[in-house]
C-alpha cells in the first residue's frame, strides 16, 4: 500500500524479512511494485499484499484472509489503528473543518477508507444532510492529491495518516503542507492473503510475517517502514468501517460531496 518509489528499497527489505522467515522454494524475490494501490481484484495467485480495510468489506469482500495488523510508530496512529487526516495548505486560513465548508475538496476514491469513508463520516454531523464542499472531485491516487494542494489547486484533501508521513518523508517540497483535522480512528490497512491460499502456507505465511513484526533481529526491516509490531487480527474490528458508513448515512450525508 506504501509504495513510493524511494520506498523500494525499506519494502524490499521488509519482504525478504519476510522470505527468508518463510524459508520456502518458489517464494518471489521481490514485491510486485506494479501493482495498483486499489486493484479491480485480489487476485486468487496473491501470495502477500496489503490492501485497505474499507474494500475489504466491499468491493473485495471475501477474496482475502488477514494475515497481521501493522502499528506504525508515527502521529494519529495507535496500536493495530490508524485515522484519515485533513490536509491543506500551511498558509491557507483553514483552521477547523466548518472552514472548508464551500471549498474544493479532492479524494483519491469512493472505495476509500481514509480518502473517503472516514471524512465522510467525520463530516456528516457539520453537512446538515446536505452538499459540505462546493466541489468535490475523485481523482484515484492519494499522493496526487497532496500535490494538488501543495501546488494550491485544490483547499483540501484527506488522507492516510501513514501516507502522509511517508510523501513528507520522501517529499520535502510537500512540506508546505499541515494537518487541519483527524478522522475518527480505524483498524490498520492490513497484511493479506488470497482467500484461495492452501492453509498450511497461509499458516506459514502468517507465522514468517509475525516473527517478522516482533522478532529483535527484524527491528531494521521494520524500522525502514516505521513499523513498530505487527500483531496477528484475532480481535481487530474492521466492520467499524461499514458502522462509519451507516452512522453517516443516518445522519443524512451518504456521500462524500
Amino acid at each position: 500500500m506504501y509504495n513510493l518509489p524511494a520506498m523500494r528499497s525499506a519494502n524490499s527489505a521488509l519482504w525478504a524479512a519476510i522470505r527468508d522467515e518463510l524459508g520456502l522454494p518458489g517464494v518471489p524475490a521481490l514485491p510486485d511494485f506494479a501493482r495498483a494501490p486499489v486493484p479491480t481484484s485480489i487476485e486468487a495467485d496473491t501470495l502477500f499484499t496489503q490492501v485497505c480495510g474499507y474494500p475489504l468489506q466491499t468491493i473485495f469482500r471475501g477474496q482475502a484472509r488477514l494475515l497481521g495488523i501493522p502499528t506504525y510508530a508515527l502521529p494519529h496512529c495507535g496500536p493495530c489503528s490508524h485515522a484519515g487526516i485533513f490536509v491543506v495548505r500551511e498558509d491557507s486560513g483553514y483552521h477547523s473543518l466548518e472552514d472548508l465548508r464551500g471549498s474544493h475538496f479532492v479524494f483519491n476514491s469512493v472505495d476509500s477508507n481514509s480518502g473517503m469513508n472516514l471524512p465522510r463520516r467525520a463530516l456528516a454531523e457539520l453537512a446538515g444532510g446536505r452538499p459540505f464542499f462546493a466541489r468535490c472531485e475523485e481523482t484515484g491516487s492519494q499522493p496526487a492529491n497532496l500535490e494538488r494542494v501543495a501546488a494550491g489547486e485544490a483547499a483540501a484533501t484527506c488522507v492516510d495518516c501513514v501516507t502522509y508521513a511517508f510523501n513528507l518523508e520522501h517529499k520535502p517540497h510537500l512540506r508546505v503542507l499541515r494537518v487541519l483535522a483527524a478522522t475518527p480512528p480505524s483498524p490498520a490497512i492490513p497484511f493479506v492473503t488470497a482467500a484461495s491460499t492452501p492453509e498450511p502456507l497461509f499458516q506459514a505465511l502468517q507465522a514468517a510475517l509475525l516473527r517478522v513484526g516482533q522478532a529483535p533481529e527484524h527491528a531494521a526491516a521494520r524500522a525502514g517502514l516505521h513499523i513498530a509490531d505487527i500483531a496477528a487480527p484475532e480481535g481487530t474490528d474492521y466492520t467499524i468501517q461499514l458502522r462509519y458508513e451507516a452512522e453517516a448515512a443516518a445522519l443524512g450525508y451518504p456521500a462524500l460531496a
